[in-house]
């Protein structure tokens, strides 16, 4: 189940973090509106399971660091995640910004031409349902739309999950280290993109990675000369956290 090689990478090269990197409270609708300002086209968002069964936005496992809430955040269900203050953190401007659903999110983007890179991150013990309902939602929410969103994960179960019930959705596979058995995993799950950190990236593993029909891509981008390096050795995309020094044009 391999990629098309001939055909062209429809989704911009320059991707907001979050949203809009630490300019804003992530992954919150004020993130990305943010971002947009700054003129991206493209944003990342990390997905996650409420208790009942709601896709919402959150990147880590437990509540604290960006949110109102405490403990694991998907033992509660959306009601009260759906109360929680999660920009009072970043700063006063923000303060009440809500936990958005991916739902919020698809509208959002949808309206504005707002390509999106959903990263599945699930709580512990939910990789494969994880990816299996962001998944069907995406699949559901974007299906008139000209361009589906990218799903990605570090987790080979989630995107197996994704693969499961809606093969038609692009898939990439996020890597921090190159762990045995990698390129053989992505090619399985039909991956169309391999999400490195910057640093791993040189001209060998772009030339294999291009040579498996897949694009490289890197996260998170937030040095002119990291970026610079990335842009020589050829690789299609970056994920950064400084909308305010890369300019997306």
């Amino acid at each position: 189940m391999q990629p098309n090689t001939h055909a062209p990478w429809p989704y911009p090269f320059w991707i907001a973090h979050r949203g809009a990197g630490h300019l804003a409270p992530e992954n919150t609708l004020a993130a990305f509106r943010l971002g947009a300002a700054h003129g991206y086209r493209m944003a990342e968002c990390d997905a996650k399971l409420s208790a009942d069964g709601v896709v919402f936005l959150l990147h880590d496992t437990t509540l604290e660091r960006t949110t109102s809430g405490h403990g694991t955040a998907g033992d509660l269900s959306w009601s009260a995640l759906s109360q929680l203050d999660a920009g009072g953190w970043h700063s006063r401007a923000y303060a009440g910004e809500p936990v958005p659903t991916l739902e919020n999110l698809s509208r959002w983007c949808l309206a504005n031409r707002c390509h999106l890179d959903i990263e599945i991150k699930p709580t512990p013990g939910l990789e494969e349902a994880t990816g299996r309902a962001v998944a069907e939602l995406a699949a559901r929410l974007w299906q008139s739309a000209p361009m589906p969103p990218l799903l990605t994960s570090f987790r080979p179960e989630s995107l197996q999950g994704a693969l499961a019930v809606a093969p038609q959705l692009p898939r990439g596979l996020l890597l921090d280290t190159l762990w045995d058995g990698w390129a053989g995993i992505a090619t399985r799950l039909g991956c169309a993109a391999i999400i490195c950190n910057h640093a791993l990236w040189d001209e060998a593993l772009v030339a294999r990675v291009h040579d498996m029909g897949m694009r490289a891509l890197s996260y998170t981008v937030n040095d002119e000369w990291a970026a610079q390096r990335l842009i020589a050795l050829g690789t299609d995309g970056i994920v950064t956290d400084r909308v305010d020094l890369f300019s997306p044009a």
